[in-house]
């Protein structure tokens, strides 16, 4: 028996607002896709949280049995700054400050979110596609809405049609948003004269003749709305109907929204069975945000170089912090917070390590066994139930002071015999570290360091070439005060050494 059929899955669903029991289109097969990053600054503790969210999904649902095909996508093209159909795409306008070519800016920053996330142990996904590979594929889209006679052309932009839509199709049943307050809410934005309403969105827009990224189509010159990749590459690698959209809850309206549009307009019907998101971070009860100058990034946060907090924090403790929350509840951010969380984690390893140490009984104890397997079930039993972390753990912190007793009271020998303890060795290490993610600092320590030290220098680069010389010099004397030593070679590479 898999274990799927043992610890039966449920899911709460955006669509239905409802925990549902989880049957996949497949028996035994799970389709999932999450949207990915706009590559164009540096990843921040949001982005973070929602993979991290969606890596423990992942790594869950292979451990239940599933073979599972993850695709998270990066937005390369197409997503301007205001996500109204105006402004300048993100990337491009990077690319125009900084003298650089727009594909440069998408590898920097896609370097940096694979390196941030690989600091904090997220498995790489099934299939990583770009929105810039898939032109075609979004040009074709486009043309079977408009043969559906839900997107219409108008001055080389293509736009859908939500009002007609929404004559035969529900547009706001995932946000749960009514098309009649939408439209009294919206307003005239300057330059949406061509859209036959405020509220139809682009599905492909012209490119004016300062557009640096652009690509030829049946309407002219132009590049592809921002909603239209996610539709397109979700159907391409996991089929017109799949089980699993992810992504955080900002995305819900309208991205999410329009993508449901999107695939009913091309294809007579939605996609997704079961949509998952995340919830929010706070920085002790506010939103985080820089207007509020309480947004900081991963890095900020490892290395404690920002003025909210005291001081930093090991990826590991941040990683055990985050699961200690439920993906769909406000996560909130403090120097105490992460200060008990560092503490938790630590007893958390202490009693893995125990564990290892703690000899086998002469003799298995009956109950002891059926004990440590009940705790067992239970971890499973929350995680389970719509990817319970929190309750996990405090399941796991339970045998944790069981391997506690044997240590102390029982003078290192466990209640199980060699055969048993071994059983729950294995097991409580793959849920600790192959499923929740969290290994001990000792083991990735080494790997993660490394990384973090060539970051500090891409930001030290980024700084000198700013003529930002403070805080070049800064990081500079701060890793040297740590015991990393910086030397710049000819070329401009730069070299480092650890005492």
């Amino acid at each position: 028996m898999n274990l799927y059929e043992q610890f039966p899955l449920s899911i709460q669903n955006s669509l239905s607002r409802k925990k549902e029991k989880f049957e996949p289109i497949t028996k035994g097969k799970v389709g999932m896709y999450v949207c990915g990053p706009t590559v164009y600054n540096e990843v921040h503790l949001g982005n973070l949280r929602t993979f991290l969210t969606f890596d423990l999904v992942f790594r869950y649902l292979k451990y239940l049995g599933y073979k599972v095909r993850y695709v998270r996508n990066i937005t390369d093209v197409g997503h301007l700054e205001n996500d109204a159909d105006e402004g300048e795409d993100k990337i491009a306008r990077e690319a125009r400050l900084n003298q650089l070519e727009p594909m440069e800016v998408a590898q920097k920053y896609t370097n940096q979110f694979h390196d941030v996330l690989g600091m904090f142990n997220l498995l790489p996904p099934s299939i990583e596609p770009l929105a810039s590979g898939h032109i075609i594929e979004q040009i074709s889209m486009i043309e079977k809405i408009m043969n559906n006679g839900l997107a219409y052309e108008s001055e080389g932009s293509v736009y859908f049609d939500v009002e007609k839509y929404n004559k035969d199709h529900d547009y706001g049943e995932l946000s749960g948003r009514k098309i009649e307050d939408l439209i009294s809410q919206t307003r005239e934005l300057e330059g949406q004269e061509q859209k036959r309403n405020p509220l139809d969105f682009a599905l492909w827009k012209k490119a004016d003749p300062s557009h640096i990224m652009r690509w030829p189509s049946p309407w002219g010159e132009g590049f592809p709305g921002w909603h239209l990749e996610c539709s397109v590459m979700g159907t391409k690698y996991l089929g017109p109907s799949f089980d699993i959209h992810g992504g955080g809850m900002d995305l819900k309206f309208p991205h999410h929204e329009c993508e449901i549009a999107q695939c009913v307009g091309a294809e007579g019907h939605a996609a997704v069975k079961y949509w998952i998101h995340g919830n929010m971070l706070t920085v002790e009860g506010k939103k985080m945000s820089k207007s509020e100058g309480n947004g900081f990034t991963p890095l900020e946060l490892m290395s404690g170089d920002h003025p909210m907090l005291v001081r930093g924090y090991s990826p590991m403790t941040i990683r055990f912090f985050m699961l200690q929350a439920h993906y769909s509840s406000t996560l909130d951010f403090s120097n105490e917070a992460l200060e008990a969380s560092e503490k938790g984690y630590k007893r958390l390893m202490r009693a893995m390590k125990t564990l290892k140490d703690i000899q086998a009984s002469q003799e298995n104890n009956i109950d002891v066994q059926k004990m440590v397997q009940e705790k067992l079930d239970n971890i499973r039993k929350q995680l389970s139930d719509n990817f319970n972390s929190p309750l996990a753990i405090a399941e796991i912190f339970e045998i944790s002071g069981r391997i506690n007793d044997w240590a102390v009271k029982e003078k290192g020998i466990a209640a199980l015999g060699s055969e048993e303890l071994d059983s729950f060795r294995s097991e409580l290490q793959v849920l600790v570290h192959d499923v929740l993610g969290i290994l001990p600092e000792e083991e990735s320590d080494n790997q993660i360091l490394s990384k973090v030290i060539e970051l500090m220098i891409q930001f030290r680069k980024s700084a000198k070439k700013n003529k930002d010389f403070e805080t070049s010099d800064r990081i500079r004397d701060e890793l040297n005060a740590i015991g990393v030593k910086l030397k710049d070679l000819p070329g401009g590479e730069t070299s480092f050494i650890i005492d």
